[in-house]
């Protein structure tokens, strides 16, 4: 039958034998944390919406806000600690994604990609969250993830043996490759084997056999961006406002579909580390700004698709009882998933002309004979001219008339009486209207149904009242809205007549849908088009309204005149733009300057710009080179954390020893001053330590410090480079005040400003007398310790030949130069060597 053997996919609930501390109530989860049992059972107990869904742009931020991600995490015991399993799946959307990986203590693998999978629930076994014997891994998710209802289940459903039979039964023919990455893979399967028991169990319905898209994701094809560095340089959500569209996501989401913003959220979350695919990207982003045409017809049709991924999930979903609402919602989404087919013609015509390779490939997909076979069996039993429309009473309207006529002669005869009941009650409301002379007219809301409503001043009614055989009158402004006994009763009978309606239209859905389940999983491959498309058009759109350019990839990072793109957009005008240049050679830029003088924002920048170009979009820059990142660490910010009771000192300690453990040499790491929590010279020497230690990988590290004795650390490593912001003293044409005046630009060397933290607190309003003080034993201290390490010749030298050496591998590496130009270019080198060296002259012509 339709629904399938459901004793063979579902064993009878009460097996469910959830944790001691279980509620009576069947399922209510134990709720470990603060979350209190009432709400956390009641966000999870309808997870799905059955009836349609928001078709509006998801450009708002809000597309994120309420969660639909159900995750399950399982740890190896004794010997296999470490080893994590993780199965999640969306409800809005039918995947289950299955990820293995060995972890360390930190557990930061798994904290980020929970991050970045905003769980509404997150299921462990009853043996890790025991009392008084909870395993590290929970303690560590519990922290991190307070408001998240916790569910405890019993070990015995992590069983991966039910695991694979689950994913055989249950995974489309499509993706069934997935089997050979997972059969060895244990962890991964007993988390899925809970998940989809539990799952099934609080839906109250099963996912149809070979349904569900199943794949394995491994943590090493993708950045990876700690949840602190996400927050730090506000990714997704800003810091101030959390509404507020001032974010890496809110800058180049111009998405037009549900899942074009799912999609370039989680991209920026984990970008791309394989050049080939960037590039691939990146080369139909360079055509939809050359072709006109192409983007705007793209944009046209990518526009009218509704949330294909939320489509799916309903469709694949069996209710386990047939209600008036699942009936109602299985024939909304065959109209949803008419109008989805129906743009499968269209898109193909936008791509027919389109000459890259992904796009091309895309084409081809959507030749797929499966999308027709689908639309014409739906063709036949469906009216040609049902459509989703916007306004519940137009929708009422396409569900009641779906079907054709002559497929079922009750149908036909119970429409027959529900076209009757409306044509009365749009009859009653005019009879009423002539009657006592008042412009009343028919409307509807999906709560009420129909009622009637008037736009009258109140001093032309009799008395200022409505006449008294009206009832439940609401009145804004001067619309009134009323019913009457007559229409109660007529709203009733018309209900009636809709629920045959219903299961009458369902009955022939359901028949339909079954014929057409084998053919579904097309509808995979377009959602993901869809998506796909829909972000690289955003990608191009975000370049029209500003001047990004191509990045390329190499193994050197340059970018010529970059600026801050959220910036950007909140200035409303181009900010300063600066200079980066780092090579395996000067992997080391140590930056300073006053106080406000860009040292943070130009760090941001660079993270964000790396960002972009991984995940294959433009860069706001005039020319831009990377080097691939595997990791990207920040250490920004100077707050403390009452929660975890830690000080400013302790958090800066915790991030800069996070960077220290899991930093390699393809990782770009960004510190924004380190060490200021403590004395001056315990932060000297903090901050000293951790130089030395990054300077011995190959990482690209970028490192603002007000810590001028840092600065001399070139001295002994020739791969450190500083650089400062420069300010201006500018008079103030009213007395002898000096004032700074900030430009805002890069240059090299480090900062000639002294006293600037007294010149930053001149401006506050502090009493002068605690300023003059203050400079009398600033002097007098520099005094003390000016004693400042110079370069000797000898070391100058060397570090003149270690430069020279670097530029030539990188010329013999990447250069492009035809022969002449590489002369001018390596004589220009020769020069700069000799004006390095302090005594030209002696046996310089190495």
């Amino acid at each position: 039958s339709y629904f399938g053997d459901k004793s063979s996919c579902v064993e009878n609930t009460s097996t469910w034998n959830l944790t001691s501390c279980s509620s009576v109530r069947g399922l209510n989860s134990t709720c470990i944390g603060k979350t209190p049992l009432s709400s956390s059972r009641s966000v999870c107990r309808s997870h799905t919406p059955l009836m349609g869904y928001s078709v509006t742009s998801s450009s708002a931020v809000s597309a994120h806000t309420v969660g639909s991600v159900i995750v399950a995490v399982v740890e190896g015991r004794g010997l296999a600690r470490g080893e994590v399993g993780m199965a999640s799946i969306d409800l809005k959307n039918p995947e289950v994604v299955l990820s293995q990986f060995a972890d360390n203590t930190t557990y930061a693998k798994v904290i980020t990609k929970l991050r970045i999978l905003t769980p509404l629930e997150i299921i462990m076994s009853n043996t890790a969250c025991d009392a008084g014997n909870t395993t590290k891994l929970f303690s560590l998710i519990t922290e991190h993830f307070k408001n998240v209802a916790f569910t405890t289940v019993q070990r015995k459903y992590f069983n991966e043996t039910k695991g694979l039979e689950y994913i055989e039964q249950l995974c489309a023919s499509e993706f069934s490759t997935v089997f050979m990455e997972v059969q060895s893979k244990y962890y991964c399967l007993a988390a899925a084997a809970a998940l989809l028991k539990y799952v099934e169990f609080i839906q109250n319905s099963v996912y149809a056999p070979k349904s569900l898209k199943v794949r394995f994701q491994g943590s090493e094809k993708t950045a990876m961006i700690d949840s602190s560095s996400a927050q730090n340089l506000e990714l997704v959500v800003n810091n101030r406002d959390s509404r507020n569209g001032h974010t890496l996501c809110g800058v180049l989401n111009y998405t037009k579909t549900p899942g074009g913003s799912r999609r370039l959220r989680s991209n920026i979350l984990e970008p791309l580390v394989d050049a080939e695919t960037i590039n691939t990207r990146l080369d139909c982003v360079q055509e939809l700004l050359q072709d006109e045409g192409l983007f705007f017809g793209l944009q046209a049709v990518i526009s009218k698709f509704l949330d294909t991924e939320q489509l799916l999930s309903v469709l694949v979903q069996i209710p386990k009882q047939d209600t008036v609402k699942s009936a109602e919602s299985k024939i909304t989404n065959l109209i949803y998933l008419k109008h989805t087919l129906e743009l499968v013609e269209p898109l193909k015509a936008a791509l027919r002309s389109c000459n890259t390779p992904l796009l091309k490939a895309y084409y081809n997909s959507l030749e797929d004979t499966r999308f027709g076979i689908i639309l014409e069996k739906i063709t036949t039993v469906i009216n040609d001219d049902t459509r989703y429309t916007k306004g519940c009473l137009s929708m009422r309207t396409q569900k009641c008339y779906a079907v054709k006529p002559n497929i079922n002669e009750f149908l036909d005869i119970a429409r027959r009486t529900y076209t009757e009941i409306v044509d009365d009650i749009a009859g009653m409301i005019t009879q009423l209207a002539e009657k006592y002379n008042l412009p009343m007219k028919t409307s509807f809301s999906s709560a009420r149904g129909f009622f009637i409503q008037m736009n009258v001043d109140c001093s032309t009614l009799p008395n200022g009242q409505l006449p008294s055989e009206f009832t439940k009158i609401t009145k804004m402004k001067n619309t009134y809205s009323f019913t009457s006994a007559d229409l109660i009763k007529m709203n009733e009978r018309c209900q009636e007549s809709l629920r045959e309606i219903y299961h009458m239209t369902y009955l022939i859905v359901c028949k339909l849908l079954n014929e057409i389940y084998e053919h579904i999983h097309c509808l995979y491959k377009l959602s993901d088009i869809v998506s796909m498309l829909d972000m690289l058009l955003s990608f191009a759109h975000a370049c029209t309204l500003s001047d990004y350019v191509r990045p390329e990839f190499t193994d050197t990072l340059a970018i010529k005149q970059g600026w801050h793109p959220i910036l950007e957009k909140i200035a409303m005008e181009k900010p300063v733009s600066n200079n980066t240049y780092l090579t395996e050679g000067n992997n080391f830029v140590i930056i300073t300057g006053p106080n406000m003088s860009g040292k943070s924002t130009y760090l941001k920048q660079i993270a964000l710009c790396q960002i972009m170009a991984q995940i294959g979009s433009y860069v706001p820059a005039e020319y831009c080179s990377f080097r691939i990142a595997e990791q990207i660490f920040t250490r920004i910010g100077m707050d403390d954390d009452i929660e975890t009771n830690a000080s400013t000192f302790m958090k800066e300690m915790k991030e800069i020893t996070y960077i220290i453990q899991n930093a390699n040499d393809k990782s770009l790491i960004i510190i924004d001053e380190l060490g200021r929590g403590t004395s001056a010279e315990e932060g000297i020497g903090i901050c000293y330590a951790a130089c030395e230690y990054l300077l011995n990988l190959k990482a690209f590290t970028l490192f603002a410090t007000h810590f001028l004795e840092l600065c001399h650390i070139d001295a002994l490593y020739p791969n450190v480079e500083n650089y400062h912001f420069e300010v201006q003293h500018v008079r103030s044409s009213a007395g002898n005040k000096e004032k700074i005046a900030y430009t805002y630009t890069l240059s090299k060397g480090y900062t000639e400003e002294k006293n600037y933290g007294l010149k930053a607190a001149e401006v506050s309003s502090l009493p002068s007398s605690v300023i003059l003080d203050a400079k009398e034993i600033t002097n007098h201290i520099a005094k003390q310790i000016l004693h400042r390490q110079k370069s000797t010749p000898e070391m100058m030298k060397q570090r003149a030949v270690y430069h020279l050496a670097m530029r030539l591998v990188q010329t013999a590496r990447n250069s492009r130069l035809d022969p002449d130009s590489l002369r001018i270019y390596l004589k220009g080198l020769k020069k700069k060597y000799e004006a390095s060296c302090p005594a030209p002259g002696q046996n310089d012509e190495q």
